[in-house]
């Protein structure tokens, strides 16, 4: 079956076509490279991964409630229209919210995945070459696992949402080498980053906890290539030059915040769109995982250098101001821990299992000498 039957609405034409700009660049320099860059390199080629075995796909998932999740992170909580929803409409929200909400997953996975493909093509160095050539696959290997979890444990999809298509198209669009980086390994993946974290701390079920916490050790990797990469390059570049950038940064934010809506959804279920907004806007949860949502965003932001006074006075009226001395650093080491200590939990399990079958056969095999 297409995924383009199991759309919620129709996602348009079957190819987005976005022309391409700026050069391609060959490096014939290939005995130079920043070590800390061909460390992570190396680390990306290590921690590569196979989606259809590190993942239990055998694992139940109830399209009614695939996460687990309080009623209280739905939108609709508290209001007239929650109140007419019998049980069986609740569930078909749930479904339709976590569809939403992993279908813009996917559909930002494969957006980071041609936009790694990009910084293969127009970055100046071999090292970042290198690094991005490893962050192609795994970009790769995350739209598969997202397309697989929507496709064959939810049912269904939801289009890319406007203000995420519009950021992809900046991003892509973009003549300058550096704003690959900038669009997706700044603003895209550390938004991703922090909505998979507040999904994976929050469900109960186990295949979208061992989805998402596989997902985030990858992308802990992909953020820190940003950072190294693009401190770099805005140490060289002029004031002016900073100030395009975070215009560009600027306008991000107010994107991804506005894309968090869900409007979609709600409109699904008969509410009109102003409407829908209105609740939205007025929904505690949202307010707080919206905040949440540049957790990742604001400290690197700062960190690679843009820090100027407008970009200031944005991230202060959006309320995430004080997130700038948020430990990065640390955030992303918790992300790669909890990914060894599923690995661990999953190993144990398997070699307890191995084990009790090895014993059950002893014990057979003894009951059957002893009968014989």
């Amino acid at each position: 079956m297409s995924t383009r039957d199991l759309y919620v609405q129709g996602p348009g034409d079957a190819l987005w076509t976005v022309p391409a700009t700026g050069s391609a660049r060959f490096s014939w320099e290939y005995g130079d490279g920043r070590e800390r860059l061909l460390a992570l390199y190396q680390k990306g080629k290590d921690k590569q991964w196979d989606a259809a075995t590190r993942i239990d796909w055998d694992l139940e998932v109830d399209p009614r409630n695939p996460l687990g999740t309080p009623d209280e992170s739905m939108a609709l909580y508290g209001t007239r229209y929650w109140d007419k929803l019998t049980e069986q409409d609740r569930g078909d929200l749930r479904r339709h919210y976590t569809s939403w909400q992993f279908s813009q997953f996917l559909h930002g996975e494969q957006g980071a995945m041609v936009c790694a493909a990009r910084i293969v093509e127009s970055v100046p160095d071999l090292d970042a070459k290198f690094y991005s050539a490893t962050q192609t696959m795994d970009e790769a290997r995350h739209a598969e696992i997202y397309s697989r979890f929507l496709q064959d444990k939810i049912g269904i999809f939801y289009p890319v949402n406007d203000n995420l298509q519009a950021l992809l198209g900046d991003t892509l669009r973009d003549a300058r080498w550096d704003m690959p980086y900038l669009g997706m390994q700044v603003l895209i993946e550390g938004l991703a980053l922090a909505a998979f974290g507040m999904i994976r701390d929050t469900t109960t079920e186990p295949l979208p906890r061992q989805i998402l916490t596989y997902v985030m050790q990858d992308e802990a990797r992909h953020v820190a290539f940003g950072r190294m990469a693009l401190r770099d390059y805005y140490r060289q570049l002029t004031d002016a030059e900073l100030r395009e950038r975070e215009e560009f940064v600027i306008e991000g934010c107010y994107l991804m915040r506005d894309r968090l809506r869900g409007l979609e959804v709600l409109e699904n279920f008969g509410i009109p769109r102003q409407e829908a907004a209105e609740i939205t806007e007025n929904s505690e949860f949202l307010h707080l995982f919206r905040k949440l949502l540049f957790s990742r965003i604001v400290p690197c932001v700062k960190d690679i250098g843009l820090w100027g006074e407008r970009l200031q006075r944005a991230y202060a009226d959006l309320g995430v101001y004080e997130m700038g001395d948020s430990n990065l650093d640390l955030l992303m080491a918790q992300d790669e821990e909890l990914a060894e200590e599923l690995d661990a939990q999953r190993f144990a399990a398997e070699e307890a299992a191995r084990t009790a079958e090895v014993a059950a056969a002893i014990a057979r095999g003894a009951a059957e000498e002893a009968a014989g």
